[in-house]
């Protein structure tokens, strides 16, 4: 009983440990962005002496979040929603109909999630279609990266679908179409859910492909914002941890809201597959 304890006891211990280790940074920042200039340039964990929310106001107006905000928003919805589209589709007809050809373009599909890529093909690419510093182009680029992994969720849960409701449905009159989006897709709300939330996650924190294939200042999402408003008041070291502040609260928020949503379309999606 004692051993077992202990054993619970260190468990636990080891959970606080790791949990503090990866919120520090973030407690850091938090701190450091209620500071004034002076006592903010020891990025120290002490509380400040005084509360400066005016710092919030000061990195809206001239790091222009407003606007970064609604492309980030603008980039990540859009992409989000034609990834999920494309993904069930694809997860769908990969699922009802396993054969060897199918199985192979899926698995081609899949190797996305790993597979590095390639920025000078893909450079030449977007020039030759047009699509370089184009709002169109960095969310068909956006979908693409999060389609691998949206197809390797949905394939799985698809397969827990009962085979049973497709033949009803074309009893019933349903075209494949129809059977879809009336039969099939309702059912995959839970693994829907779960990538709305980790492909809009993956995308708003994306920094390399806004930062190669965006040019133009107005087409920046928040990423590149915080990293342009760096350079420029990088020894203002409050104003920077306030800007950090403003850009990761929306995915904390979204996280903590849809966290029970990823747990169950994961666990419920790795049954089959």
């Amino acid at each position: 009983m004692r051993t077992k304890v202990l054993q619970n006891g260190l468990k636990n211990a080891v959970v606080w440990a790791t949990s503090l280790v990866m919120i520090a940074p973030l407690l850091l920042v938090v701190v450091n962005s209620l500071k004034d200039n002076v006592q903010a340039s020891s990025m120290g964990f002490d509380l400040p002496h005084s509360i400066h929310l005016e710092n919030f106001a000061v990195v809206i107006e001239k790091g222009k979040l407003g606007h970064s905000l609604w492309n980030s928003v603008l980039y990540s919805g859009a992409s989000t929603i034609l990834c999920i589209l494309l993904s069930a589709l694809a997860a769908y007809v990969y699922s009802r109909n396993r054969s060897r050809l199918n199985r192979i373009a899926y698995l081609f599909v899949i190797l996305g999630i790993a597979m590095p890529f390639n920025y000078f093909t893909l450079t030449k690419i977007m020039q030759a279609t047009h699509l370089m510093n184009t709002q169109i182009g960095i969310i068909l680029l956006y979908a693409a990266v999060q389609i691998p992994f949206s197809v390797f969720i949905l394939y799985g849960f698809v397969g827990n679908v009962p085979k049973e409701l497709d033949e009803a449905g074309i009893i019933d009159g349903c075209s494949p179409s129809r059977l879809f989006i009336s039969v099939v897709f309702p059912l995959l709300k839970p693994a829907v859910a779960t990538v709305f939330i980790l492909a809009f996650l993956n995308t708003w924190n994306e920094f390399l492909l806004p930062l190669y294939f965006l040019n133009s200042a107005s087409k920046w999402p928040m990423t590149l914002s915080v990293y342009n408003f760096f350079g420029q008041y990088q020894m203002d070291w409050n104003l920077v941890s306030a800007d950090i502040v403003l850009t990761s609260l929306p995915v904390v928020l979204i996280y903590l809201a849809g966290q029970r949503y990823i747990i169950a379309g994961m666990t419920a999606g790795s049954v089959k597959g």
